[in-house]
């Protein structure tokens, strides 16, 4: 097994060691957002952003121990990126798994990156947190016996993903929570704002983070930019596929909660790991926005990939065929288009039959056939897109960032978990796991009075806003430059790209537009700062410059910090050797 555990991975505090080749850049980014001053103010003991799976599982479970909780979702409840995850929860649920064998298959996934203890919280308290949605009300596939109905997808070793609806995962996770929340939405002790797009953080005179400004689009008291205030804030908003022209993330996926994260100086590690899902259905050239994924699950019962003359390419490529992991798939996908000259693969399922296809995958097939393809009787032609990001907000086992008041979970933050590649379905697992420890922390730490009510202060530093009509310049900047397949060359032009727009970022109109495209702006440009940085090819990090992985200089985390300045400090912090067995 592993040494032991990265820098930033363990108690709290664990941010405070110098880190290895710290630079300084001439990367400059504004302390905060172009907004108009708060017209409305609240109050409540947690804010929490975001309602997927992690925000609402924070939520429900501080408003058992907390007098108020209030929770901000950018549109409704149930538009999060938790809502269109397809393949499933992963948890060694049978009795032939093991947390152990769990572990194991997560750290071969993330390339000698990932956080051993991170993971072992993760895959040792998973199980029960399953259950635990399903004594809620999630109603998953059941086998013959009325067990849980489990299958296996890439990188995994057993069969440990428990799905709904066949492919419709997400969605019944998200019903199950909601449902919960609306059974309790008459108690005082929570409130839910919709429509609410968080701008900026508020942070006190010794930079705790203290509340929000927001923008609510809504009617009476509670519209247009306000201030909320609060001892602790979570963050739960998700991740920044909308960075790329093409991802299978959904429009609210624009990486609003690391920015805000970023511009208040909390530490944002590992960035450069940008997962894209190897089969997002191919729908021709020039297609953007949020593209039908083709779900992991469909090679896991028996789809295998082909070029375009039938052959199995993958079969040479690694062990697990077209179960490798899926930076691996992604990778061989890239190659076998550079050598045929083509721009996609194929995806064959045909042999599954009709019956079982729209069984298994309702949802999938119901969409390809919208969209003109038939799996039960075509070859379905995908390639890779922008799916998930493996970096974010760094935090600890508790989920506490660098910054005092201020907790992260989901795919905005990073635990540590995923390393430098996400194995399948372990993200709605990290979800819950992290949702019940900062729930738990952040109840005992205002029992203690650790978390005082203080006042905000107005941030140091210039503010900066980007016309919304330049988001499609952002996008391309970032794909053709910091996308799947980067260089050196590749990424300073993308980083001069960048810097231009950004000296155009002053005179643009306020509104939730601007302040996405905005954001976009600024995590894209730290994005391709540490992908330039790091000259190695590891996980969802391919660099064609360096096309190997190497242990000996890159083998840790790249740590990020904005400071007063408007500069930015990288920081590299290696991790032990790690040797599944």
């Amino acid at each position: 097994m592993a040494e032991g555990s990265a820098a930033g991975a363990g108690a709290p505090g664990a941010f405070a060691g110098p880190g290895e080749r710290a630079q300084r850049h001439d990367l400059r980014l504004p302390a905060r957002l172009v907004a108009p001053g708060p017209g409305w103010s609240t109050n409540a003991d947690v804010i929490v952003v975001g309602s997927g799976i992690a925000g609402l599982t924070t939520a429900l479970r501080l408003r058992q121990r907390v007098d108020r909780v209030l929770l901000v979702t950018k549109t409704v409840l149930n538009a999060g990126s938790t809502l269109w995850a397809q393949g499933g929860i992963a948890a060694a649920l049978a009795p032939e798994d093991t947390p152990d064998e769990h572990l194991h298959d997560t750290l071969v996934a993330g390339v000698g990156v990932c956080d051993v203890p991170a993971v072992t919280a993760l895959v040792h308290e998973g199980p029960a947190r399953v259950r635990e949605l399903v004594a809620l009300g999630a109603e998953f596939d059941l086998d013959e016996e009325g067990g849980l109905k489990l299958t296996r997808e890439g990188g995994h070793r057993r069969d440990r993903i428990a799905h709904a609806g066949g492919d419709a995962t997400g969605r019944e996770i998200s019903r199950a929570l909601i449902a919960a929340l609306q059974a309790v939405i008459d108690d005082p002790g929570i409130e839910v704002i919709e429509h609410a797009l968080v701008v900026d953080l508020l942070q006190d005179a010794d930079r705790r983070v203290c509340g929000v400004t927001l923008h609510v689009i809504g009617e009476g008291q509670i519209d247009g930019v306000g201030a909320a205030h609060a001892r602790a804030v979570v963050l739960a908003t998700g991740g920044l596929g909308q960075v790329y022209s093409a991802t299978t993330n959904p429009a609210v996926a624009t990486g609003d909660g690391m920015a805000a994260a970023l511009r208040a100086g909390a530490v944002i590690a590992d960035l450069e790991f940008v997962q894209f899902h190897p089969t997002v259905l191919w729908l021709g050239e020039g297609s953007s926005g949020q593209q039908p994924l083709i779900s992991e699950a469909v090679r896991g019962e028996g789809a295998f990939l082909v070029d375009r003359d039938g052959v199995r390419f993958m079969s040479g490529v690694h062990p697990q065929a077209d179960l490798a992991p899926r930076d691996v798939v992604a990778r061989a996908i890239v190659d076998r288009m550079q050598a045929t000259g083509e721009d996609h693969v194929h995806l064959d399922a045909r042999h599954l039959g009709r019956e079982f296809l729209e069984e298994r995958f309702p949802s999938i097939v119901a969409r390809c056939r919208e969209l003109g393809f038939d799996p039960a009787t075509e070859l379905l032609p995908v390639a890779p897109a922008q799916h998930y990001v493996s970096g974010g907000v760094r935090t600890d086992l508790l989920g506490r960032s660098s910054l005092d008041g201020l907790y992260a979970c989901g795919e905005v933050a990073c635990s540590g978990v995923h390393g430098a590649n996400r194995l399948a379905s372990n993200s709605l697992l990290e979800g819950l796991v992290f949702a019940h420890r900062i729930a738990d922390d952040i109840t005992g730490r205002l029992a203690a009075g650790e978390l005082p009510v203080t006042e905000p202060v107005q941030p140091v530093g210039p503010a900066a806003l980007l016309d919304a009509s330049q988001r499609v310049a952002v996008q391309h900047a970032m794909t053709t430059g910091a996308g799947a397949v980067r260089s050196a060359a590749s990424l300073a032009a993308t980083a001069r790209d960048l810097e231009d727009l950004a000296r155009g970022a002053r005179g643009s109109e306020p509104g939730p537009q601007s302040w996405e495209t905005t954001n976009l702006l600024h995590i894209g440009q730290l994005l391709t700062l540490e992908a330039a940085l790091r000259e190695e090819t590891r996980g969802g990090h391919l660099r064609s410059d360096f096309p190997d992985r190497d242990d000996e200089h890159w083998r840790g985390h790249s740590h990020a910090e904005r400071h007063d300045d408007g500069s930015v400090t990288t920081t590299f912090h290696p991790v032990p050797r790690q040797d599944p067995a």
